[in-house]
């Protein structure tokens, strides 16, 4: 297990690798769609707020999304998606990922993260149960809707909802 990853905001000239990377990790079309429908929704897309984790040739193996949501009126971030290439799974890339993409979250003073995921992956990361914070979704109430105070600001409480929902 690596835990030597390189990680870098994405550039533009990554987006191909983005995608490929998307769909060999999740072997669906629908993902590579949700996130060029992040990318396209200026509601969403945060420049800045995607990071990769580079193999030996600087090319993204994985990376970290963050977008914006809302928690009632309150802006706070979302992370995912997360992926990370079949070859290189199980090894930190995408863990190495995920703590860049909170690292300048966190310099952003952003209040909080959430992010409707796997349970037993992101609770490593600091991540508990959105309903702990007060953070409800009509429909992903559950283990899986996780959220992280990122510092001293109060997380907000009330209804999450995404600019993008597919």
């Amino acid at each position: 297990m690596s835990n030597s990853w390189n990680t870098r905001v994405e550039l533009a000239s990554d987006l191909e690798t983005l995608r490929d990377i998307t769909r060999d990790a999740f072997g669906r079309q629908y993902e590579v769609d949700f996130l060029d429908a992040h990318r396209a929704a200026p509601k969403a897309w945060i420049p800045g707020l995607m990071f990769v984790a580079t193999g030996p040739d600087d090319r993204p193996v994985a990376y970290a999304l963050l977008t914006r949501c809302h928690v009632g009126d309150v802006p706070i971030l979302s992370l995912g998606p997360v992926a990370v290439l079949p070859a290189y799974q199980r090894q930190g890339a995408g863990g190495a990922a995920v703590r860049a993409a909170l690292a300048a979250a966190r310099e952003r003073t952003e209040p909080a993260v959430v992010v409707l995921g796997h349970d037993t992956y992101y609770p490593r990361f600091g991540f508990r149960q959105a309903t702990e914070f007060g953070i409800h979704h009509p429909h992903h109430d559950g283990p899986h809707l996780m959220a992280l105070a990122l510092g001293k600001a109060p997380v907000p409480t009330g209804v999450l909802t995404y600019p993008v929902e597919m």
